[in-house]
């Protein structure tokens, strides 16, 4: 196996297309289970060059700024508030360039390897906008005036990037700017991390912003804990650990999980590992106002910063899928320049003319975002990476697949994408292990009884997860299923005309907080919704990833 080849499937993945969808996922999950994706170890490398590429290039444009001094300085300014505005700036631009997370094969993006401004640069590309048919903004395709107000947020970040100190006109701009843009393409507004960046670049247009900065980090913490207050967590921890670089014995690895390969439900190990990491990630913030408040004594800010890093380089050392690395990197940074570089700060200070919007940001809908979850993007609810998440498969008749040609892209067919690298066999075998990525959370077992319902004969279509859809047709997709639910449907459909029974859908929405049940849909391109229904997650527990749960309830969409 050469340095580029990901580990194959302990079967033929050719002949594993063509058996039913149970049987298809259980050998796909167990495969799983002992390979994970089967990454390659250089795409490993890369991601850390990417890496360098990020924390290098925020050195030079610092470097640019006469105030804080070269690289060979770094020591002496690293923890300046400009270079933590940079360092903010920076992180939005690289984000919404779409060379942060979303890139690359871990989020199924092989040639090209980003979206992002292949995209968001051209006419004619697809988009959501948050009011579609509003005069000039609403469209479904980006115009040129899309791409110039693009365009301009690129242009004016970089002059704040390269200037000596970062221009309060240029923040009030990209604060302007941003919102501006998600009304055009709600796309790009989560892209730019809206919930993190964005929050804190508003709060850098007011006195006390290093305040209103920790309040956003601290809220980044807490709700991030809160979403894994359910069952979902302990099926992400098998799956990441499965897919981890540093946990690559099949050993250790089947320890999380009952009895492989009969049980592949989370083992105890695993279960306390959720529990531990849940409140693990809740202690964060705790410690850092305990901190703060001086609650811990002269060693208290010490403690939070060592809990903190504990936290973020188990996450990154895993490289999840999605690969959120830049962002863990900024928030361990941004844990040192607010928080340790400033003891004498604390987010009690804010601005009255700024509490308002950390109110509606950090507060208002992350609780909105967990209690009714399809109201909101997950990530705006800062539930992330709680295995919780809405998603979607897109079930393509035959060759009905190559209607997508009639959309503007970047981005082609995922398997033509692969076949720049690899035969067919080991691109079929790389698909199949999203299938099981998929089955294998807790969420994914809802696909075992609703696919049934979806088509007749499973074999007979192309399986695609709405993210690997979603990359292609807008350009970005970062484990938003409501990017790929009937919004992207609607669009994909007006654009190539699926006759009914071409494209069906399955939209799984995630469990709301306080509630037991998941609800799911299943749509049909031409005909729209056909069946909806919700299943009990006790139910899922019980059931292995490939395993029909029984839905709580079921009513085609004419009756609801």
């Amino acid at each position: 196996m050469g340095l580029l080849d990901p580990t194959p499937p302990p079967f033929d993945p050719l002949d594993w297309v063509t058996k039913p969808f149970a049987e298809r996922g259980a050998m796909m999950c167990r495969a799983w289970a002992l390979q994970g994706y089967g990454t390659p170890l250089a795409a490993y490398a890369v991601y850390a060059l990417k890496i360098a590429f990020y924390i290098g290039a925020w050195v030079a444009f610092c470097s640019l700024s006469p105030s804080l001094g070269g690289p060979s300085e770094i020591a002496s300014w690293w923890l300046d508030p400009i270079a933590f505005q940079k360092a903010i700036l920076w992180s939005l631009l690289f984000e919404i360039l779409g060379l942060g997370c979303g890139s690359g094969p871990l989020t199924g993006r092989y040639f090209p390897p980003v979206g992002g401004f292949l995209y968001f640069l051209r006419p004619g590309t697809t988009k959501l906008p948050l009011f579609p048919g509003m005069p000039l903004l609403g469209g479904r395709t980006r115009g040129p005036l899309d791409v110039v107000a693009y365009a301009t947020l690129i242009g004016i970040v970089l002059v704040a990037l390269c200037s000596a100190t970062v221009p309060y006109w240029a923040i009030a701009s990209v604060a302007v700017l941003v919102p501006l843009l998600g009304v055009t393409d709600r796309t790009l507004f989560l892209a730019a991390r809206g919930e993190h960046y964005w929050t804190t670049v508003v709060c850098m247009l007011f006195s006390s912003w290093i305040a209103g900065a920790q309040a956003v980090q601290l809220a980044l913490w807490f709700w991030a804990g809160v979403s894994k207050l359910n069952h979902h967590f302990p099926t992400v921890v098998c799956v990441m650990n499965s897919n981890g670089p540093l946990t690559r014995f099949e050993s250790l690895r089947k320890r999380f999980y009952r009895s492989y390969p009969d049980d592949l439900r989370p083992s105890r190990l695993a279960t306390w590992l959720a529990h531990i990491g849940t409140a693990h990630e809740m202690t964060v913030p705790l410690l850092f106002i305990a901190a703060g408040f001086g609650w811990l004594g002269p060693h208290g800010l010490t403690i939070a910063v060592v809990v903190m890093l504990a936290l973020h380089v188990y996450i990154t050392s895993n490289v999840p899928m999605g690969v959120p690395l830049e962002w863990n990197f900024m928030v361990v940074y941004g844990a040192f320049a607010l928080f340790w570089a400033h003891p004498e700060v604390t987010f009690l200070q804010v601005d009255l003319g700024l509490a308002p919007l950390l109110v509606v940001m950090l507060l208002v809908l992350p609780a909105v975002g967990n209690l009714w979850p399809h109201q909101l993007s997950f990530l705006l609810a800062m539930r992330y990476y709680a295995g919780n998440w809405a998603y979607g498969v897109w079930l393509f008749e035959g060759e009905s697949y190559r209607k997508l040609e009639r959309l503007t892209t970047s981005a082609p067919w995922i398997y033509d994408q692969l076949a720049h690298f690899y035969d067919r066999g080991t691109s079929v075998g790389l698909v199949g292990k999203v299938l099981a990525f998929r089955m294998m959370h807790l969420h994914g077992r809802i696909l075992a009884r609703v696919i049934p319902k979806a088509v007749d004969r499973f074999e007979d279509y192309e399986y695609l997860d709405g993210e690997l859809v979603a990359g292609m047709a807008l350009g970005w997709n970062f484990g938003d299923g409501h990017l790929h639910n009937e919004h992207l449907l609607d669009a994909v459909q007006k654009q190539c005309g699926f006759e009914p029974g071409e494209l069906r859908c399955v939209f799984v929405e995630s469990q709301p907080l306080g509630k037991s049940t998941m609800q799911w849909r299943i749509v049909d391109a031409a005909d729209g919704e056909l069946e909806r229904g919700e299943v009990d997650v006790a139910e899922l527990r019980r059931v292995q990833p490939w395993e029909a749960a029984q839905a709580a309830s079921s009513s085609p969409s004419g009756n609801i």
